[in-house]
């Protein structure tokens, strides 16, 4: 007799419950259940995430346990909270889902290479979380699916109900909590879906390291002769926008491990900024928006459907959730060899650092354990205007481990397959934010066609002071006057002055790691004399 899927093992008993469901019936449930939900004219489902329009940092708490609690780096990013507390907010997340008439559920995978995937369960109230789960998780087969068998971490996403901020260590009704013990992850208390895919990455960022493997927050692309290119960044540095990248097989967008066979992608699907997103600045993603595609918090005409990305009015963190395979042009399956170029790149908020420069070994350590940016408006709540941020490994938010954990794992796979490390501002030139100029995406995609074609790594290059960052003199199809700050910026005095500050800055950062700094790469960083 054929066994009906439930979720009672844990204690959810929904009048109806839907596992799986396909694109065109999640639709169809949206706009019948989800309220304000509409299709764009494009084809794509147009939702809003609620009071929360970004992630919710502050409010991330991990359990400490006895399995974990000697390898996590605890910090303002990995908050302490007590089993019995997550317990509580789990119970919470039941109780609220045993009110709702529908459950959705969505099985997933996270990692392309079969050897070190994890089997995810998403259990959620909002087709629309379902939806974005579909597109953001590996998609199993129909055969996969029916041996699905028990997941391996199990997220429940009550983030309709809030948190009880009287609870002990709750300060406000939102919190998302990770238990490595219970092998789950609790939202409650914001609707931002990407939360659930931070989730997994956090899941992914303890487990394999343990492992040996270094997970990166980074995007990846692979040229035709199986070149593949890392991207480091932040959200709003360009990770999503230069890899989808017409010329070359996208392998992934976001998040990836390095293996000893080389790399693979994490999702299933990209996450993209779409703020004044537009077909000739961004063709892939552009393309990519269509029926199937989940457009967050966007602003839309309601005679046309159509969506004006400029309107900035409910969100500046305006997104588009999408498979990989709406990307024209992916490496399928999302898996690559050893990369021979890795990018760091950059939003300079000040405009002193150079628009690319060619990092040694040691400085790319140094750089990547800085993780220096500013985060742009829209991306975490309170965000309005770029701030200066030091984040390390391009990505602590979501670190478990202490940075020196993958900053050495970088530096054997560096070392092991001699790849080229390249540091790229792709925020402010010619002064900061007040008196500069964002660089174009143009110039920064010479740069990286550049770095591609092998011309960059053979122009002459010249050292930025202090920084002590090598810089090409030139670079095809862009301006010289714009590749060395220290003559490009207009009031010199100034430029010096800007220098000068963002170097304490780095300093003054990287201090947090000094005690940790077993390859001594302090030295590397930017010296005032």
């Amino acid at each position: 007799m054929k066994q009906h899927f439930n979720l009672l093992p844990n204690g959810i008993a929904p009048k109806k419950l839907y596992r799986n469901l396909s694109p065109a019936q999640l639709y169809a449930k949206a706009i019948r259940y989800d309220k304000g939900a509409v299709i764009s004219d494009k084809g794509a489902l147009v939702l809003l995430s609620g009071e929360k329009t970004g992630r919710s940092p502050k409010d991330k708490r991990i359990v400490e346990d006895t399995a974990s609690k000697q390898d996590i780096w605890w910090c303002d990013v990995n908050i302490k909270m007590d089993a019995h507390t997550f317990k509580i907010n789990r119970q919470r997340a039941v109780d609220y889902f045993n009110t709702r008439t529908r459950i959705y559920v969505v099985d997933g995978y996270a990692g392309w290479d079969p050897k070190y995937r994890l089997k995810i369960r998403v259990i959620c109230t909002r087709p629309y979380h379902a939806l974005f789960m579909h597109n953001m998780m590996i998609r199993p087969t129909q055969e996969e699916l029916k041996n699905f068998g028990e997941p391996d971490y199990v997220i429940y996403n009550a983030g309709e109900f809030t948190a009880n901020q009287y609870t002990s260590f709750m300060k406000t009704k939102t919190s998302i909590d990770l238990s490595f013990e219970e092998k789950e992850f609790v939202i409650l208390g914001t609707q931002y879906a990407g939360e659930m895919k931070k989730g997994i990455f956090s899941i992914m960022n303890y487990i394999m390291p343990k492992k040996g493997i270094l997970s990166m927050h980074c995007s990846a692309n692979e040229g035709d002769s199986g070149d593949v290119s890392l991207f480091f960044g932040l959200s709003g540095t360009g990770k999503t926008t230069l890899s989808a990248d017409g010329d070359r097989h996208l392998i992934g967008d976001d998040e990836h491990c390095w293996t000893k066979d080389g790399v693979f992608n994490i999702e299933g699907g990209c996450y993209a900024k779409t703020i004044d997103l537009s077909e000739e600045k961004e063709p892939e993603i552009f393309k990519a928006i269509k029926f199937g595609t989940v457009l967050e918090n966007v602003v839309y005409s309601p005679e046309t459907h159509a969506v004006d990305y400029s309107d900035t009015s409910i969100t500046q963190n305006t997104r588009a959730a999408y498979p990989i395979e709406f990307i024209d042009k992916i490496k399928f399956p999302c898996v690559g060899g050893h990369p021979q170029n890795i990018i760091f790149l950059t939003c300079d908020a000040f405009g002193v650092l150079p628009p690319v420069s060619k990092l040694t070994a040691e400085q790319a350590m140094y750089h990547f354990v800085s993780g220096y940016t500013a985060k742009i408006a829209g991306t975490e709540m309170g965000i309005t205007e770029p701030v200066v941020a030091f984040s390390a490994c391009f990505g602590a938010a979501f670190m478990v481990w202490h940075p020196s954990k993958y900053a050495e794992l970088l530096a054997q796979n560096i070392q092991a397959h001699q790849a080229n490390v390249w540091l790229l501002n792709t925020g402010w030139i010619g002064g900061g934010v007040e008196h500069g100029k964002r660089i174009s995406l143009t110039h920064t995609r010479a740069i990286i066609d550049a770095i591609h074609d092998g011309s960059l790594a053979n122009e002459a290059y010249q050292t930025l002071e202090v920084f002590n960052l090598q810089m090409p003199k030139a670079c095809n199809n862009v301006p010289s006057e714009i590749l060395n700050p220290s003559t490009f910026w207009e009031d010199k005095t100034a430029y010096f002055e800007s220098r000068d500050t963002l170097a304490k800055l780095f300093l003054e950062n990287f201090s947090q790691f000094e005690s940790d700094d077993k390859l001594n790469i302090r030295q590397y960083g930017p010296n005032i004399k």
